[in-house]
């Protein structure tokens, strides 16, 4: 399913409205005053920055079916999208700097130069040298636009309505649209501004707190004689009241690690009026409800971001099946966005007018997209897929993909026809018994007896019956089917394309959803699926325990792969379990 994208791009080209408002928007300062005194606000953003530099551009192209497959090497889209940025690490560098723009203030800018005028070392003098600015770098004054680069200012000519001519400068406006304005930007932070002024407010509270020399440590009072402590050199004087708490508590501040942080105050009064020593605190009771109001805030901001909260708030009660579901979920609800935005921005504004004046004939059909293989890979999924590859129910293409390799590293015609050549050489040295091989055989004990072993070889066991299987086939759809329904109420199936999953069959339903390993037990999808298992192994004579797991461990791999089961399988699935009775 191909998302409709709903992120904003424009190129600098006159002095219309298109540029207005977006040059520095007050709530935007406020915003990056945030980012550097909010820590929660900082992590957010950077966590977004680094998923996003994780991920990579490449130049594809949008078919008739409205998927994207990768462009040629040789293609000229695949040679500009390259060109992005300087290379691979600059183009990382400028998807990191958005993860923070889009996240703070929902809005950047790239500004494009010709090197031979700019003579960036990192670049070629014929490339060009690429920049990624914020909105307090970009202004917009008496119809110009002059962007601040090296702490020098330079001007941004109009480019034509038209055409895109690279060697002028070209700025390049991305943001996400506010949803009621949409040449305004919008982003997670701006919603919760109020929100993080009142977190600012708790902090100071909660310093002042723990500043107090008064709050921690109060007054102790001690009958006898109405006077207070006297200073060094200070005689029989007596110490004003306000004087010395006041001296005190600045002592305290100015030099926590005082006595005077630590102690309380002693104050002398006559005996007649206390009985005993008394110790008076000024504590109150905000002090406990701004420490409960400062978390209040800080899991009302994490539920406002475009990650789960659990990110931001830790996630110390999740198992590891929990935290991968977790980054999953943050790289297609929160990452995959932002590369969007960033994607269309480039596909609008840079390759495709370069296209159409180089006179590419379907240059509107060649884009800029991503890629987030790399930040998906997991031990456990590569495993799966080895599994599945090896039981012929995936393709290679897929095994390469679940184990963070592309087609690049597919293996030529002359290294696969070299693989399979060796492969028969070992084959046929191993039937023939007339020679004997060049290595010499280890010297391995020998069972002399003429006894019949207890089991056999896999390859020696009987076939499983027509029976067997079918009665095998019947169980795993079933359970393929109660997954399927169990599915549609978890989160793995969002609200809104719950419609559209209803309309698939509940048996192959994981197919069209993304399913980790660790949610089959999360969800309990499987759960009561196997109940008749004991019965049917019984009535042909199988161990039920090994039917069991030989049928769960291959259903919970098709619903990781997300591959449809085939009654082809079931012979191989069952097999193992032949011969071992109950």
């Amino acid at each position: 399913m191909t998302r409709q994208l709903t992120a904003s791009a424009a190129r600098y080209v006159s002095r219309k409205v298109r540029t207005k408002g977006s040059t520095g928007s007050g709530w935007q300062n406020r915003a990056w005053e945030l980012f550097h005194a909010v820590p929660e606000v900082r992590f957010a953003a950077t966590y977004m920055a680094n998923g996003m530099a994780g991920a990579s551009l490449f130049a594809g192209r949008r078919t008739d079916d409205g998927t994207i497959e990768p462009a040629p090497q040789n293609h000229r889209a695949a040679e500009i999208v390259q060109q992005i940025a300087g290379g691979p690490d600059g183009r990382a560098k400028m998807l990191s700097s958005f993860g923070k723009h889009l996240t703070v203030t929902g809005e950047g800018w790239i500004v494009i130069r010709p090197n031979g005028e700019v003579l960036s070392p990192d670049v070629p003098e014929e490339g060009h040298d690429w920049r990624v600015l914020s909105t307090r770098e970009v202004r917009q004054q008496g119809g110009k636009l002059s962007a601040e680069i090296d702490g020098e200012e330079v001007e941004i000519p109009p480019g034509d309505e038209e055409t895109l001519d690279p060697d002028s400068p070209v700025a390049l406006r991305v943001w996400e649209s506010d949803p009621e304005r949409a040449i305004e930007a919008d982003s997670p932070v701006r919603a919760s501004i109020d929100l993080l002024e009142e977190l600012l407010l708790l902090n100071s509270a909660v310093k002042a707190i723990a500043r107090s020399r008064l709050t921690g440590r109060g007054i102790l009072l001690v009958p006898k004689g109405v006077r207070f402590p006297t200073r060094p050199g200070q005689g029989d004087a007596e110490d004003d009241l306000i004087e010395l708490l006041m001296m005190i508590a600045e002592t305290a501040i100015r030099e926590p690690e005082s006595a005077a942080a630590t102690v309380p105050i002693v104050l002398e009064v006559p005996a007649d009026t206390i009985s005993d020593f008394k110790l008076l605190t000024f504590e109150s009771n905000f002090d406990e409800l701004a420490l409960k109001l400062r978390e209040e805030a800080i899991k009302r901001f994490a539920t406002g971001l475009e990650i789960p909260g659990e990110l931001l708030l830790g996630m110390s009660d999740t198992n590891h099946w929990g935290a991968w579901m977790l980054t999953s979920e943050a790289i297609r609800m929160g990452i995959e966005p932002k590369l969007q935005t960033v994607s269309h921005a480039l596909t609008q504004q840079w390759l495709r007018p370069l296209l159409q004046a180089e006179g590419i004939d379907d240059w509107h059909r060649w884009l800029v997209w991503y890629d987030t293989s790399s930040l998906r890979v997991r031990t456990n999924r590569s495993e799966t897929a080895l599994q599945a590859y090896d039981r012929g129910v995936i393709s290679a293409e897929a095994l390469r993909r679940e184990t963070g390799f592309d087609e690049s590293d597919a293996p030529t015609a002359e290294e696969e026809a070299a693989r399979n050549k060796r492969s028969t050489d070992e084959e046929d040295a191993g039937q023939n018994d007339g020679q004997e091989p060049d290595a010499p055989r280890p010297d391995l004990p020998v069972d002399e007896t003429q006894d019949e072993p207890d089991t056999l070889p896999a390859s020696a066991r009987p076939a499983p019956g027509d029976g067997l299987l079918a009665a095998a086939d019947g169980l795993i759809w079933a359970a393929l089917s109660t997954a399927g329904d169990k599915l549609l109420r978890t989160p793995v199936c969002p609200r809104p394309e719950r419609a559209r999953a209803r309309e698939i069959q509940a048996a192959a339903l994981h197919t069209a959803l993304k399913v980790e390993p660790g949610q089959v037990e999360q969800y309990r999808l499987l759960d009561g699926a196997w109940a008749r298992v004991p019965e049917i192994a019984t009535r042909y004579g199988l161990d039920p325990g090994c039917l069991t797991a030989a049928l769960d461990g291959y259903t919970r791999e098709l619903i990781a792969a997300g591959v449809q089961h085939s009654y082809d399988v079931v012979p191989a699935v069952v097999t193992s379990c032949v011969g071992l009775a109950a």
